[in-house]
């Protein structure tokens, strides 16, 4: 009888590791303790911490290697405002949980820090000396989109493959419309002026791609030792 059935588990509010949802709460914190400082110490933390090209071109004077090493991650944990942190955590949420599940907290943690670097030093590369600086997540969270598409488990995907390989259809379809989307921001100047840029198309693509081919890498590493989830 209907009465004496058990009741269903009860699902928790945000099915999702707890390493994703502590490195969103980093971004959070970070972005209110920079505005929540007295002034003038919300716009010095950008000056110092954004990624600025300027500040490794020559005769830039740009400081100590750690100094210029800082800002390939430091940018990262800086948001413009609520709206722009709110986007990339929803798209942190939205894609971290299959690539942290995969790879368990450190190497995700990893794979996040290198993702976000290489988009970057993409920047870098497109705007050599220019001093429009970048922040954001989004460098990182482009790669962590990319390996998320890869490990999804497709219709019609080959039971045991390890993730869906970059020149399958639903890889490539998805790749072409991330670049495209990201070209239209370069075309049109989406992001592009002032002093410091919430969209940087150059660090969205080369996350993206640095997420795509290194997430196999990444699978060797997590298949060498085993991993609980740390779901919450």
């Amino acid at each position: 009888m209907a009465f004496l059935q058990s009741a269903p588990p009860r699902q928790p509010f945000l099915h999702a590791p707890a390493s994703v949802l502590l490195l969103i709460a980093a971004l959070i914190l970070a972005h209110v303790a920079r505005i929540a400082a007295p002034a003038p110490w919300p716009n010095e933390i950008l000056t110092q911490f954004a990624f600025i090209p300027a500040r490794y071109s020559a005769g830039s004077g740009g400081g100590s290697v750690l100094r210029l090493a800082m800002p390939f991650v430091s940018h990262m944990f800086l948001h413009a405002n609520f709206v722009h942190l709110g986007i990339n955590c929803v798209w942190l949420l939205a894609f971290g949980p299959i690539v942290a599940r995969r790879y368990g907290t450190v190497l995700f943690l990893l794979f996040f820090a290198v993702c976000g670097v290489a988009g970057a030093a993409t920047y870098l590369a497109f705007d050599w000396g220019s001093p429009s600086g970048v922040i954001g997540a989004s460098g990182a969270i482009s790669g962590l989109m990319a390996a998320g598409i890869r490990m999804y488990p497709w219709p019609g995907a080959t039971p045991g493959r390890p993730m869906a390989p970059i020149f399958s259809p639903p890889v490539l379809l998805f790749t072409g419309i991330w670049f495209g989307t990201n070209l239209l921001f370069g075309i049109f100047g989406f992001g592009v002026g002032g002093e410091i840029q919430q969209i940087a198309w150059q660090a969205h693509l080369g996350g993206y791609f640095t997420g795509l081919i290194s997430a196999r890498w990444f699978e060797a590493l997590s298949r060498r030792g085993a991993r609980t989830p740390d779901v919450v």
